[in-house]
C-alpha cells in the first residue's frame, strides 16, 4: 500500500551533510516504490529558532492535508513539540531521528536539558519514530521512553563503487569527510597527527565549514599552530563526485568523532574497502566492523595517534583490514533495502 507522504526538512534539502544526504536520497526511493512525497521546507534556525521562525515552521505543517501522513525530520521535530501535540489530533506523525539533539558536542548543560526535555515531549506525540541504527533505537527506548515496538530501523543504503587504489608514492592518504562540527572531533584528529610528524602521511578534510564558525575557525587554528598547513588540506564542503575521488584515492579513512548516531561517511569508507581509524562513540560499534577497523575512545589523542601509527607505518596491517573492509562492503543494506522499511513504518501508522 502507498499513498502520499509529507515529508517536513529543516531548511534546505541540498545542505552537504549526512543527514540532508539521507533524507535527499529516501525521499527519491520513496517515489521509486511509488508514494507521492511532499517535501516540506520548514525554514531555517534550526535547532535554535526564533519565535517567527516557530510559527513559520508550525504554519507549513498545519497546513498539510488531514489524515496525510507526516514524516518530520529530527533536527526540526524535537524542537516542535507543542506543534506536534496538534498534529496528531489529525495526522500520523513519523520522526525520523538520525540522533537526539541533546547528543551534539559542546552544548552547555541548560542547552542540553532543554533539548532533552523537549524531544522527549515531541516523540510522546508520535504515531513512530524512524532511526538510522540499532544504538540510537535502544538510547530513544533508555532515555527517551519511546516503546521499541513504535521504532523502525533504516539504516542508511550505500550503493556499489570501486575499491579504492592504494598510493604508491609512499605517502599514506588520509580522508575525514564530516560537517566542520565539535561532534566530529577534528580538533582530536589534528592533535593526534600533530604527533606523527616523523612519518609520510597526508590528510584531507571535506565538509561544510560554515555550519559552525567557530569550529572551522578552530581547525584553522590548529592546523596552523601545529605547523601542518603543508600536510592537512580542509577542503570545505566539495560536490560527490570529488567525494567520491577522495575516497578512491586514499588509503585510511580517520574520524573522530565524539557521537555518531550511524555514521554514513563510514559506511562510505567501509563500501570503497578502506581500513578505518575511529572511535567507539554512538552506533560506530556497530557501523564499522570488527576487524575493519580500529576504534579508541573518543576524545583521547593519544590513543588515537597510537592507531594511526600502527596503520601508517604498516602496510600489511592496512591490507589485511582494508580485506576486511571490502568483505563487510557486500552485507550493507541498499538505498532500496532501507526504504522499503520505511515504506513499511508509513504504511504502519496509515
Amino acid at each position: 500500500m502507498v499513498g502520499r507522504v509529507a515529508f517536513a526538512v529543516p531548511g534546505d534539502l541540498d545542505t552537504p551533510t549526512g543527514g540532508y544526504a539521507y533524507d535527499r536520497r529516501m525521499i527519491a526511493e520513496l517515489e521509486h516504490l511509488g508514494w507521492q512525497v511532499d517535501v516540506v521546507d520548514l525554514g531555517d534556525g534550526f535547532p535554535r529558532l526564533s519565535a517567527e521562525q516557530r510559527m513559520t515552521a508550525r504554519e507549513k505543517l498545519m497546513v498539510v492535508p488531514g489524515e496525510c501522513p507526516i514524516v518530520i525530520d529530527g533536527l526540526a521535530f524535537g524542537v516542535l513539540p507543542e506543534t506536534a501535540a496538534r498534529l496528531r489530533v489529525r495526522h500520523p506523525v513519523i520522526a525520523l531521528v538520525h540522533h537526539p539533539l541533546a547528543l551534539e558536542s559542546h552544548l552547555g548543560v541548560a542547552e542540553a536539558d532543554a533539548f532533552r526535555a523537549s524531544e522527549r515531549a515531541a516523540l510522546a506525540a508520535v504515531a513512530h519514530v524512524v532511526v538510522t541504527s540499532d544504538a540510537t533505537a535502544r538510547l530513544l527506548t533508555a532515555d527517551y521512553d519511546v516503546p521499541a515496538d513504535r521504532i523502525t530501523v533504516a539504516r542508511p543504503g550505500n550503493d556499489p563503487v570501486p575499491a579504492a587504489r592504494s598510493s604508491s608514492d609512499g605517502i599514506v592518504r588520509l580522508l575525514a569527510v564530516g560537517s566542520v562540527v565539535p561532534r566530529k572531533g577534528f580538533d582530536v584528529l589534528v592533535a593526534a597527527l600533530a604527533t606523527l610528524t616523523d612519518l609520510p602521511w597526508r590528510l584531507t578534510i571535506a565538509g561544510d565549514g560554515t555550519r559552525d564558525p567557530a569550529a572551522a575557525a578552530r581547525l584553522d587554528g590548529d592546523i596552523a599552530s601545529h605547523k601542518l598547513g603543508n600536510r592537512i588540506a580542509a577542503l570545505g564542503a566539495v560536490p560527490d563526485e570529488r567525494i567520491a575521488q577522495l575516497y578512491a584515492e586514499c588509503d585510511v579513512f580517520a574520524l573522530a568523532s565524539r557521537f555518531e548516531g550511524y555514521g554514513m561517511a563510514l559506511a562510505d569508507a567501509i563500501a570503497h574497502g578502506l581500513p578505518v581509524v575511529t572511535t567507539t562513540a554512538g552506533a560506530i560499534p556497530e557501523t564499522v566492523p570488527a576487524g575493519a577497523g580500529v576504534l579508541v575512545a573518543p576524545d583521547d589523542a593519544g590513543a588515537l595517534a597510537l592507531a594511526l601509527r600502527r596503520l601508517i607505518e604498516d602496510p600489511d596491517e592496512r591490507r589485511r583490514l582494508a580485506t576486511a573492509a571490502r568483505a563487510a562492503a557486500a552485507k550493507l543494506p541498499t538505498w532500496r533495502d532501507s526504504a522499503r522499511l520505511f515504506s513499511r513504518a508509513i504504511e504502519a501508522v496509515t
